[in-house]
């Protein structure tokens, strides 16, 4: 009977065995950001997998165990990292997705677990070895040595009007840095209709950027200019090294609940301020970028890491009351085109809002999980005017507390205000399919290149979009925003 059992019991394990070892591979899909490429495996079950690093040519060879379906299809994404992605069979018997390479690269591979609206997932993050990918021309650069002057993102903004460029003599511009949320691989939250979060961040801030970008004595920066991910702990990084004076998170909500409705806006807890301070005390090789000139006074003190602590908290406490002053403004310009779910500032525990020298704040714009609220987020109209709120409390907080050295206080000084130019939507041409993605049909007169510059795209972005293999588009074509 024993032998019976454990018979039994090998041949149950056998099968378990084999059932875990079938897999399929759903699909591949590729990002390019300005300092790494990410390749990402859809499957059908966890991998099991190894990875080959051969020469001439550069190549990864990624070996998967027990797949007996595989769709590819054309891998497309426009990186300088990758020349092509394909299926072959290993050595082993094992299928192989072969990813070849411009040159070598470092690599970084791991696998996720489902997460909706995602299966089973291997994950390839590239990165050039010894010099960051940003050559590319069609993601331009999004972070910049302090050193350097962070450039005008003129591949994602319109530039600055000429007002804001002669007003500079008197004083510089504020810097907002505008993060959309999630991006690439991530889509945030899903509405009921199957709208992703990323893509209703990515209009509302390139139009906010725009309206900064047209105002003298402001100027924006945006995180991300494509849609591709960035690490939630990378955007504050990002912000400061644009020497930014504030940074503004664009999100959209998503609960179970479906008549949950409102925006949002949210500011550093209390509790994730003193963790963040304690933190980076440790980090005693940041201290220079985060207190600048007053770390290099401090630094051979018998009292350094109190000291540190001193200007840290000092730092902190300003960037927390600023993010909460300016939370308020925008929730009182919200409320004049939008229902509030809450009216006063929230405070969450959140990684983008944790720099202790930036006033940062996170915008919820409303809950794409409620239907009409979904329907909402994806008008451009309504778009616009979110964008166009969160522009008028930005110019009304810096009107009445501007930072000493800008062309705002040269003007508040003079008791004088600084001259307005009324915004402009940057997407007036543009509906919303009802997936949630923009589409455009071109009129007579119009290019490629008009077209970038009318939606703060790159030209490589609306050709990658839509597979286009040249700049010539049609008259009544429909492209695709990205």
């Amino acid at each position: 009977m024993s032998l019976i059992v454990r018979v039994f019991s090998l041949m149950l394990l056998l099968l378990c065995s084999h059932s875990w070892a079938v897999n399929s591979v759903k699909g591949v899909r590729i990002w390019h950001a300005p300092d790494n490429t990410r390749l990402v495996l859809d499957l059908a079950n966890a991998p099991s997998h190894k990875v080959k690093r051969l020469s001439n040519p550069s190549r990864l060879e990624i070996e998967l165990a027990g797949v007996n379906s595989l769709n590819i299809g054309a891998v497309t994404g426009d990186s300088p990292l990758v020349k092509r992605v394909y299926a072959s069979r290993a050595p082993s018997a094992a299928t192989a997705i072969v990813i070849e390479l411009s040159f070598p690269v470092s690599d970084s591979i791991f696998s996720l677990p489902p997460s909706p609206p995602y299966g089973h997932r291997l994950v390839v993050d590239l990165k050039a070895q010894g010099a960051a990918s940003s050559g590319h021309q069609g993601a331009p650069v999004t972070s910049v040595t302090p050193s350097t002057p962070a450039p005008a993102v003129s591949q994602s903004v319109p530039s600055a009007s000429p007002g804001a460029t002669n007003s500079r003599a008197t004083g510089r511009d504020i810097i907002i840095a505008i993060d959309a949320g999630h991006g690439g691989q991530d889509p945030g939250a899903v509405g009921p209709k199957g709208t992703h979060e990323k893509i209703i961040t990515q209009s509302v801030s390139r139009q906010l950027a725009a309206m900064i970008n047209q105002q003298p004595g402001l100027k924006a920066v945006l995180t991300r200019t494509g849609d591709y991910y960035i690490h939630p702990n990378k955007r504050p990084e990002i912000a400061r090294q644009k020497q930014a004076d504030l940074l503004i998170s664009i999100h959209a909500d998503a609960v179970q609940n479906r008549k949950a409705h409102g925006a949002s806006v949210w500011v550093l807890s209390m509790r994730r301020a003193t963790t963040e301070v304690g933190r980076m005390l440790e980090q005693t090789e940041q201290h220079s970028e985060l207190l600048g000139g007053v770390a290099e006074i401090i630094k051979d003190s018998a009292n350094e890491r109190y000291l540190a602590q001193t200007v840290l908290d000092l730092s902190m406490n300003h960037s927390m009351v600023t993010g909460f002053e300016v939370a308020k403004e925008v929730l009182r310009e919200m409320s004049t085109v939008a229902h509030l779910h809450k009216k006063e500032p929230q405070a969450a525990s959140l990684a983008v809002l944790k720099a202790p020298d930036i006033p940062s704040i996170l915008v919820e714009t409303g809950f794409i999980s409620n239907y009409n609220e979904e329907r909402l987020l994806k008008d451009p109209n309504h778009q616009h005017k979110l964008a166009l709120a969160i522009f008028r409390a930005i110019k009304g907080y810096f009107e009445k507390s501007p930072p000493a050295d800008s062309l705002f206080a040269a003007h508040k000084n003079n008791g004088r205000s600084v001259p307005t130019v009324m915004p402009t939507s940057q997407n007036r041409s543009a509906t919303v399919a009802s997936n949630g993605h923009r589409t455009h049909k071109v009129k007579r007169g119009e290019s490629l290149s008009r077209v970038a510059k009318q939606y703060g795209v790159s030209m490589a972005e609306l050709r990658r979009h839509n597979n286009l293999k040249s700049d010539n588009i049609l008259i009544g074509q429909v492209l695709r925003i990205p």
